[in-house]
C-alpha cells in the first residue's frame, strides 16, 4: 500500500503544466491477485507502461512500488496525449521489484502484461484484463484494471495541503509513521484513489507535503462529491495499521481554507485540517482563441541564387501556369490555415536573399511588396500575387540568413511595452531551399524568440540536404545558442517539403502546425496570461470556472 520511494512526495505526474492542445488524458492502474513471488514476503509490484512506436517497445511512464502487496492500488497517475486519428498500442507490464529502482530481469521478477490501444481503454472508460506470462499463458487468477479520465481544456487542478492532530498512537516504542489516502466516491458506489501522502516517521502530529490533483480526478468538477480520507500508520511489510478515516468535500475544503470560523473538522479518531486549497485554472489552445486571441502569419521567402533563374523551368520559383511550385504550395497549405484566426485577412509577406531594387543591394529582410511602410498583403491570395509580382523584379543572390527576419517579427512580437494580456500571437513561416549560411546567429535568434509570443516553422523546398537544420527543431534535444543559453521553449517545426510531396496539402499543414496550439498555451501560461474573454463552462456547479 506504501512504497520507500513514496516517503518522497511525488506531486500526480503531469498535472501542473498548461494544457496541451491534443486531449490528455490520465490513466490509473490497479492489480487483483498477483502471483507471489517472494518466499518470505510477498511482491513487491510496479507497472511499467510502454508505448509502441515503428514497431519498436519503449517505456513510457512506470508507477511506484508499492511494498509486500498482490491487490495493489498505485497512486501514480499516468499521462498520455490521445489522438484519435492514430492507433495508440500500449502494452502495460507488472514486475516484482527487489532494488530501490530497477525493474527486475529475470523471469520470475515478471508478473504479468497487457497489450491494448489507448483507443480501446478511453472507449471503455474501465478496462479490466487478465494478465498473461510469456507465450500466451494465464498469470494464474491475475488482472489488471485500468481506469481512464480525460484531461479537457476546461479544467483546472488544485493544491491541498492537510495536516492532522493528536493521532492515535499505534507503535509501541515509537511514535506513529503516518500517512494520508484520499478516495473519490464514484456514481456508482466504488471509490477511486485520488493521492497518497508521503509518510511522515513518528510524528502524531503531521502536516503532509502540499500536492496537486486535478479537478476532474478529485471529484469530476463536482464539489459535492464525497471524498474518503484514510489515515494509516506506515508499516515497511505492507501490513499498514488503520488510524481512522474521515469524510469531506471539495465544498467543505474550500470553505475551510478560507478561514470561514471552520478552521479544522473532527472526524472519528481524527482531528484535521486542511491548511490551504489554491484552485489553478489551466486554459486550452482554443480558451485563448475563443477569448479573442489574434493569431498574425508572416511569411518569410528564400531567394537565393541555388534556387535557379526563374525563367527556367527546373527553378524552383518557376512559376508554372498549370500547377503552383513548392514554395506556393507549402504557403498556400499553411496560410489557408492560419487565415481562420486572424480576423483582418492581412499577412505580412517577407523575402530574404536577395538584390533588390531600386540600388540592387543584398537584403536579407524585404516587404516583397516592396512597400516598407506596409508590408501586408490581403488574404492569401494576395500573398501569392505579391510572391509571382516581385520574381522579374528582384535578382537571386544570397547567402541565406535568416536571422534578420527572425529577430524583426520577435521585435514585432515583444512590442513597445510589457505584455500584459492574450491578443496577439505570431506565426512565423520560413520557406527555404537550403540550410542557413548564419547557423549560429539564428540559433541565437530563436532563443531570443522563445521569450515572445510567437513560433517557427520552417519548410525545406527542393532536395537539398536538411540534415543541419534539424538543429533549429528541438525534438532531437533542447536547442541552445552559441554561448549555451537554452530556449524557453520550443517553438520551432522543421519538415522538409519532399516528405509531402505525394500527400495533400492538408497533411503537411496538419504536421507542421500540430505544435502551435501548444506552444500558444506553453508561452501564456508562463507569462501567467488568462485568456482575454476566458469562455466558461456556464454550469453554475461546475469548479473548474473558479478563477485562481
Amino acid at each position: 500500500m506504501m512504497s520507500d520511494s513514496q516517503e518522497a512526495t511525488s506531486p500526480v505526474a503531469g498535472i501542473g503544466g498548461p494544457a496541451a492542445c491534443v486531449s490528455k488524458v490520465e490513466l490509473r492502474v490497479s492489480c487483483k491477485s498477483l502471483l507471489d513471488r517472494d518466499t518470505l514476503n510477498k511482491s513487491d509490484p510496479c507497472v511499467m507502461l510502454m508505448v509502441q512506436n515503428q514497431g519498436q517497445w519503449t517505456e513510457l511512464d512506470r508507477t511506484e512500488v508499492i511494498k509486500s502487496n498482490l491487490n495493489p492500488v498505485f497512486a501514480k497517475v499516468l499521462m498520455l496525449d490521445y489522438y484519435f486519428e492514430e492507433v495508440q498500442k500500449l502494452r502495460f507490464e507488472v514486475y516484482d521489484i527487489h532494488g530501490t529502482h530497477s525493474i527486475g530481469t529475470r523471469d520470475d521478477d515478471f508478473l504479468g502484461g497487457v497489450e491494448c490501444t489507448l483507443g480501446q481503454i478511453v472507449a471503455q472508460k474501465k478496462m479490466v484484463k487478465p494478465l498473461l506470462l510469456k507465450y500466451g499463458k494465464y498469470a494464474g487468477k491475475s488482472t489488471i484494471t485500468i481506469h481512464a479520465e480525460e484531461i479537457s481544456g476546461n479544467n483546472g487542478y488544485v493544491e491541498l495541503s492537510f495536516c492532522a492532530k493528536k493521532l492515535d498512537d499505534k507503535d509501541l516504542f515509537s511514535k506513529s509513521d503516518p500517512f494520508l489516502e484520499i478516495y473519490r466516491i464514484n456514481d456508482d458506489g466504488t471509490e477511486q484513489l485520488v493521492h497518497r501522502t508521503e509518510v511522515i516517521k513518528n510524528n502524531l502530529n503531521p502536516v503532509w507535503e502540499p500536492f496537486k490533483v486535478s479537478l476532474i480526478s478529485l471529484c469530476s468538477c463536482d464539489d459535492e462529491r464525497k471524498l474518503k480520507c484514510l489515515v494509516w500508520d506506515y508499516d515497511s511489510r505492507g501490513k499498514h495499521d488503520f488510524i481512522g478515516e474521515f469524510y469531506t468535500n471539495f465544498k467543505e475544503m474550500q470553505k475551510i481554507s478560507l478561514g470561514n470560523k471552520v478552521s479544522s473538522v473532527r472526524h472519528s479518531v481524527i482531528h484535521w485540517r486542511l491548511i490551504s486549497v489554491i484552485l489553478h485554472r489551466v486554459y486550452s489552445f482554443l480558451d485563448y482563441i475563443m477569448g479573442g486571441c489574434q493569431i498574425h502569419f508572416t511569411v518569410a521567402i528564400d531567394f537565393t541564387a541555388s534556387n535557379g533563374d526563374p525563367r527556367n523551368s527546373c527553378s524552383l520559383h518557376y512559376i508554372n501556369p498549370y500547377q503552383p511550385n513548392e514554395y506556393l504550395k507549402a504557403l498556400i497549405a499553411v496560410g489557408e490555415i492560419c487565415q481562420d484566426y486572424d480576423s483582418d485577412k492581412r499577412f505580412s509577406a517577407l523575402g530574404f536573399g536577395a538584390r533588390i531594387p531600386p540600388n540592387y543591394e543584398v537584403s536579407h529582410d524585404f516587404a516583397i511588396n516592396f512597400n516598407p511602410e506596409d508590408d501586408e498583403c490581403e488574404e492569401i491570395q494576395g500573398v501569392v500575387e505579391a510572391y509571382q509580382n516581385c520574381l522579374p523584379k528582384i535578382q537571386l543572390y544570397g547567402p541565406t540568413n535568416v536571422a534578420p527576419i527572425i529577430n524583426r517579427i520577435a521585435k514585432l512580437a515583444a512590442g513597445k511595452e510589457p505584455i500584459k494580456d492574450a491578443s496577439l500571437y505570431h506565426i512565423l513561416l520560413i520557406l527555404t531551399d537550403g540550410v542557413v549560411t548564419d547557423m549560429a546567429d539564428t540559433r541565437e535568434a530563436i532563443v531570443r524568440a522563445s521569450y515572445q509570443p510567437m513560433s517557427i516553422i520552417i519548410v525545406g523546398v527542393g532536395n537539398a540536404d536538411f540534415t543541419d537544420m534539424q538543429i533549429l527543431d528541438g525534438d532531437d534535444g533542447v536547442l541552445r545558442s552559441p554561448k549555451g543559453e537554452p530556449v524557453l521553449r520550443d517553438i520551432v517545426q522543421f519538415v522538409p517539403f519532399r516528405d509531402f510531396k505525394t500527400a495533400s496539402p492538408a497533411a503537411l499543414a496538419k504536421c507542421v502546425l500540430a505544435e502551435v496550439p501548444k506552444q500558444v498555451v506553453e508561452y501564456f501560461s508562463h507569462k501567467a496570461i488568462p485568456p482575454i474573454n476566458p469562455v466558461l463552462n456556464s454550469n453554475p456547479n461546475s469548479i473548474a470556472n473558479t478563477p485562481e
